[in-house]
Formats: C-alpha cells, structure tokens, sequence
C-alpha cells in the first residue's frame, strides 16, 4: 500500500478531499516522472494544488504554504475532510507546524555578490548577523538565503521563521516500509515509468522550449534523462542513475519524519491489513469534538 492508495481509501471513505503537499505536482505536462494520479483517480475523488504552474514557473514554499491554508479552509468550508498528502517533506512541516517565512523575495544581485564568498566566510557573517540561527553551516544554498533575507529584512532569519501553528485538529500518519523492500518498489516504479513515455515526455516538453536549466526539471528522473538527451550517458546509465538517486532522496525525506517523533502515528505499509488499521484509526478519531479535522 502506498500513500496515493491510502489517501484515495480515506478520502473515499471520510467526505475527504487531497491536498497535495508534493512540490512535483505542482507542473502541468510532468505527470510520468512525478507519479501523479491518474485522470480517473482525479475524478473520483477531489485533488487540490495539481498542476497549478507552468514548467517555467516557480512556487515558492511561502506561496504555496498560504496556498495550502486557503485550500485546506475551503475544503472545510464545503464540510469535508482535507487530507495533506506529501510528497515534499519541507512542504508538509511548513503547512502543519505554521512555519514562518520571510516574505522577501529573491535578489539575484544580492545572490551574485554573496555566492563569490567562501563558506567559511558566510557562516561566520550569518553567526554574526542571527547568532540563534540553526541553518547547518555546510549548505551554503540555506545560508545566502539567509543572509539574503537578513540584509534585506534588517531582522535576522531566525525572527522571521518562528513557527505559529495554524488553527486545525491535525493528526498525523506515516506508512513506513522495511529499506530493502523500499528500494524495490522505487526501482519497479522507475521501470514503470520508463516503460510508460517518461522519455517520450522530456522530449515533449524538450520541443515545446522548456530548457533543461528550469527548477522544474531538475526533478528525480528529468535530470538524468536530460543528461541522456544531451549525450552526457547512455540510456541504461540514466535510469540506474534515475534509481540510485531516489534511493538517496528517500534516505533524505526520511529525515523530515523520523520513526520515533511521537507526533506521528506509523503503520506498516507491508501489512495487507495496513489500509483498515489506518481507517478504523482515523474512525476512532473523528467525532463531534473535532469538527474541523485535518489528516496528512
């Protein structure tokens, strides 16, 4: 059982609709790559922040997060159960924990300026300017955001990003399978995909002027048959390429939803009872008490 199954199972069951919390939905034309529901699963059941920009487009995490707020009062608005389905592990937190984000939008000068500076040097000046700052000194993409939005804001990061937890009853559910068998799926999932046109896609998207250079195709499995498109690999290393990477993103996603955080109650997706554990969990919960609940 997967997240996609589990979500259509409950929104079927509790009056729900999808929220989607996965950053590679966002983009009309990549539907192989990023494994987005299928037209009939759209139609049975009512999907949210699907295709909502052009490849050429950017959403930024403050965008979407203020997005995802309207959605979520919309859908509880018609009486009916917003599910949060990720997807992107940073998308998720910043919608349920009520993330603050700066509003300062990027300033390529500023970026130019700071990018010639070593890492050493720009976390002693971010340690000096946001001295509460938790941004890991390596990632020096984090830290020029930082000092970006610190110079530019004249209040440190760590002011500007303190959590306010937004107004909803939130229950949190994670699916979880053994690492060997994770893999495995990743691995028949790429197959299916490359079995599918994800080939024939990029080449589409290729002839209609989308560039490799956009964020958006920097996407597991674009990125790798981009290299192929360009001659930098044969095909049979793009999709071993397309497999080991995704093995390394799952380890990361990992991070952001971690087996012991008591916030979240976990099933095992390999249980062939794992969708009924988690209705009849999600069953018990609901009552009149928690007329406005929420489930990602």
């Amino acid at each position: 059982m997967g997240k996609t199954a589990l979500s259509l199972a409950l929104a079927t069951q509790f009056a729900g609709e999808i929220v989607s919390a996965d950053s590679r939905l966002f983009y009309q034309g990549m539907d192989i790559g990023t494994a987005k529901p299928t037209v009939a699963e759209r139609m049975a059941v009512p999907h949210h922040l699907i295709d909502i920009c052009d490849p050429h487009e950017t959403l930024s995490l403050g965008a979407y997060q203020k997005l995802a707020y309207q959605t979520i009062d919309v859908v509880h608005g018609h009486g009916r159960l917003p599910i949060l389905v990720g997807g992107t592990g940073q998308y998720v937190k910043a919608v349920i924990e009520g993330w603050g984000i700066p509003a300062v939008a990027p300033q390529p000068a500023l970026r130019e300026v700071l990018s010639r500076l070593d890492g050493e040097e720009l976390a002693r000046w971010l340690r000096m300017l946001d001295p509460a700052s938790q941004i890991d000194p390596r990632n020096t993409r984090r830290v020029i955001r930082a000092l970006e939005v610190t110079l530019v804001s004249g209040m440190p990061i760590s002011v500007l990003q303190r959590k306010t937890p937004p107004p909803y009853t939130i229950k949190v559910i994670g699916l979880y399978w053994e690492r060997a068998a994770h893999f495995a799926r990743i691995d028949a999932r790429v197959d299916e995909m490359m079995a599918a046109g994800l080939l024939a896609e990029l080449e589409g998207l290729r002839a209609a002027g989308y560039g490799r250079a956009l964020p958006a195709m920097s996407g597991l499995g674009y990125q790798q048959l981009w290299a192929y498109l360009d001659g930098e690999m044969d095909l049979d290393t793009a999709v071993e390429r397309i497999k080991f990477e995704t093995h390394r993103f799952a380890r990361h996603q990992a991070a952001w939803f971690r087996r012991d955080d008591p916030t979240i109650t976990w099933f095992d997706a390999a249980q062939p009872d794992a969708e009924t554990a988690v209705a009849n969990y999600v069953a018990t919960w609901l009552s009149p008490r928690n007329p406005k609940p929420e489930v990602r």
